[in-house]
């Protein structure tokens, strides 16, 4: 049996031994600190380069595209490397022109009729997608997956083809159904067809971008809650706007904000189809910046009527946002 004895110091008294203190689990605030605020900052580090990249490729150009729009300049001015400031003259030229407000009224019906197609026919399509059986469903989304991929300027050109006055394939089928009035039809001289034509081109362009990305909505929504509706003797309309449609809204109004931007802003399709004729008919505010800025070399003009078809763009999406937000709202 061992006995401990405390050792003496050499006065003979008893050494009195002093118990480490251990470290505080915290340790030093600043070691403790610098980590965590590192790693705070790690997401807006890895942001950066897509933010300055952002800034220069259209942060810039929009700050030129401004200081442009309260310039007067034409040909003389570039050709003598002249600025000639003239403030907000070319704003008051454009908003106290009637085209101006006709080619706006236009832009917001053409986009609201597209959108309006676009969506009910691509969430139908989406909707087709998860009922099909696996060799039909991939059978469809190659055929839109080559839509979609199509190039617009080659996708215009194939239905300029197809509308074509004297070689049409669309005069040639009517032609041969029996409406022998349109084997020479030309279907770019009036307002009405023209849009027509373009509608059907933008419509099937934007169809797989929707249908596509319903259809992996659909694959969220979990089998239990359909089972759950059809035992409580819930049909397919009722399992559709019971479960199908709550889980599909969020991806339907995402969606919709896109289409809504892309069909506004479209300039290709329309110009290469028709450079907005007949007689101005068919210019929307993309094409009718294009035509006062470069077309007629009014460039400080075109800038002025860019900044403001941005203007009437965000009005739309911010009124679309602001019912989106008051929705969700009401369902919370």
């Amino acid at each position: 049996m061992s006995v401990q004895t405390e050792g003496t110091d050499t006065a003979g008294e008893p050494a009195v031994r002093k118990a480490r203190v251990p470290a505080s689990p915290r340790g030093d605030d600043r070691t403790f600190g610098a980590p965590s605020r590192r790693r705070a900052a790690a997401p807006y580090l890895l942001l950066l380069p897509a933010l300055l990249a952002t800034l220069v490729l259209l942060g810039w150009p929009l700050v030129k595209n401004g200081m442009l729009s309260f310039q007067n300049l034409n040909p003389r001015q570039l050709i003598q490397h002249l600025t000639e400031w003239n403030g907000v003259d070319n704003y008051k030229e454009v908003l106290t022109a009637e085209e101006f407000w006709r080619v706006v009224e236009r832009s917001v019906f053409f986009t609201a009729v597209n959108v309006v197609l676009i969506m009910v026919l691509g969430t139908l399509i989406g909707l087709l997608l998860a009922r099909l059986g696996k060799r039909m469903r991939l059978l469809l989304l190659f055929g839109l997956v080559l839509a979609w991929a199509m190039p617009v300027i080659a996708a215009t050109t194939v239905y300029k083809w197809l509308f074509a006055q004297r070689f049409g394939v669309v005069n040639w089928v009517l032609d041969t159904l029996g409406w022998h009035s349109m084997a020479d039809h030309n279907w770019l001289e009036t307002q009405f067809s023209t849009f027509a034509v373009v509608t059907l081109l933008l419509v099937w362009q934007s169809i797989p971008f929707v249908a596509i990305n319903l259809y992996a909505a659909t694959t969220t929504i979990p089998r239990e809650l359909y089972e759950a509706a059809a035992l409580d003797g819930a049909g397919t309309w009722k399992g559709f706007t019971s479960v199908t449609l709550p889980f599909l809204r969020p991806f339907l109004y995402a969606t919709t904000f896109l289409e809504v931007i892309w069909i506004f802003k479209a300039f290709p399709q329309i110009f290469a189809m028709n450079e907005g004729g007949p007689d101005h008919l068919t210019e929307t505010l993309p094409i009718y910046a294009f035509v006062e800025g470069v077309g007629n070399q009014h460039f400080g003009l075109g800038a002025a009527i860019s900044f403001l078809t941005i203007a009437v763009l965000l009005v739309i999406t911010s009124y679309y946002l602001r019912m989106v937000l008051k929705q969700e709202e009401d369902e919370l």
